[in-house]
């Protein structure tokens, strides 16, 4: 049974239940045994109903995160990118100019969601498959400073992929909207009425919640890569670079861009640049030794604001890792380490190089986010478009093409008054083993 109709049958018998309590309010008396038993029953049903939307909403944001695996028996879109091959789909269109089998049915679909918006020259690919952020070049001969060459196999092994930021707000708990199709608008409450406490049968005090809305709009994010002709044959890798490398290029821009992004130059404008989320200063007797008790004093003030402002949900820190380095040093001065259990008090915690920490040889200033993460947003605007432009002149005399990658994503922040951050923690850089702080 579908959400929307478990959440109409909870209604339809809450509704039943609120007109029995109603006619006996009415009528000035308490439910009789009849009515105590109906609303007996009507409320085991609807605990049953919220067990069984609670269960069919959890599947469902699983699904919708999660990377679909082929069901036997089961079609549709998520079937389609379980089968879907970006290496496959690259090979058949730079020789046919079309695509078929798994990769030809997705771009279909998509053209018909889009009513024939698809565009010629490109295809599209799942977002769980393909992302993209920058220009790379593959190849099979090396350019200048290039490893393209170190993709031809005499057996070629497993690819060793390149170090990475790790990716931070999803692990946090952030939300994701995908299939995103216009610009979207979210209704926010902003203010709630107020409760008054009246005499027996004197009319209620009327008072009005306010609200606003949090807008999204789409914002490209684009790669380019150059493929060479020898790159598809010899190369069976390729699968793996385009998927591992161009997604994790495009889901680091969205990392960062949800925390520093200014809201200038097409980037989405981040946590730190929203109006309203807290910045809080630290307070150091020493900038470059803070003692124990400074520390507990700024983790206090960040967790401090988020707490008071009574919204629940999933809390965490996120800081640069040479935060997670500094707090590791400190011992108290009975020779006890205090370290990151310590200062964070047991609250989730990433720790993420896409955050800058100022790059000082000694002590410099690296940024600590902390907030109620799912009142982070990223919305991303149905599939990646890609495009493969072999007819480029340096192209069309060397046999390759130039494969184009977009994706329009954003990022908004549902309640400010979830965030709070410092961006002058001072992390110690220095080669002492130890700190040792009162």
């Amino acid at each position: 049974m579908r959400i929307h109709e478990l959440r109409e049958q909870r209604a339809n018998r809450v509704a039943e239940m609120r007109g029995l309590v109603d006619k006996a309010e009415t009528e000035k008396r308490e439910l009789n045994e009849q009515e105590r038993s109906r609303f007996d029953t009507l409320k085991g049903e609807v605990t049953g109903l919220e067990t069984r939307i609670g269960q069919a909403e959890t599947l469902a944001n699983f699904e919708r995160h999660a990377e679909a695996a082929p069901v036997a028996g089961h079609g549709g879109m998520a079937d389609l990118e379980a089968r879907y091959s970006i290496g496959r789909a690259v090979s058949e269109f730079m020789e046919t100019g079309r695509l078929t089998g798994a990769e030809g049915e997705y771009a279909a679909e998509i053209s018909r969601e889009r009513r024939g918006g698809g565009r010629k020259g490109g295809f599209a690919a799942p977002l769980s498959a393909f992302l993209g952020s920058e220009q790379r070049y593959v190849g099979t001969t090396q350019p200048a400073g290039g490893p393209g060459g170190a993709l031809v196999p005499t057996h070629l092994g497993p690819l060793i992929d390149r170090p990475r930021p790790q990716l931070a707000v999803q692990r946090l708990g952030a939300t994701v909207l995908t299939g995103l199709t216009g610009n979207l608008d979210l209704p926010r409450q902003k203010t709630s009425g107020t409760a008054n406490w009246v005499a027996e049968h004197a009319p209620a005090t009327k008072s009005d919640p306010t609200f606003d809305k949090v807008s999204m709009a789409p914002k490209t994010v684009t790669a380019k890569y150059e493929v060479t002709r020898r790159m598809m044959i010899q190369a069976p890798q390729i699968e793996q670079v385009l998927r591992y490398d161009i997604g994790l290029l495009l889901a680091q821009a969205l990392d960062q861009a949800a925390t520093m992004g200014t809201g200038e130059n097409n980037i989405p404008l981040g946590i730190k640049s929203t109006p309203g989320v807290h910045k809080v200063p630290g307070v150091y007797a020493d900038p470059e030794n803070p003692t124990i008790a400074e520390l507990d004093a700024l983790f206090g003030t960040l967790t401090g604001l988020i707490e008071n402002a009574d919204i629940g949900g999933s809390t965490g820190y996120l800081a640069h890792p040479a935060v997670k380095a500094t707090l590791n040093r400190y011992r108290t001065a009975t020779g006890e380490l205090v370290g990151v259990a310590g200062f964070l008090k047991g609250e989730a915690s990433a720790w993420s190089t896409l955050l800058p920490d100022n790059g000082g040889v000694s002590t410099s200033l690296a940024h600590v986010f902390y907030g109620n993460w799912p009142d982070l947003l990223l919305g991303m605007w149905s599939s990646v478009d890609i495009f493969l432009n072999p007819y480029a002149t340096e192209m069309a005399d060397r046999g390759g093409a130039y494969l184009h990658a977009f994706l329009d994503a954003d990022v908004s922040v549902r309640h400010p008054e979830s965030f709070a951050f410092t961006d002058d923690f001072p992390t110690q850089r220095l080669a002492a083993s130890t700190v040792v702080a009162a």
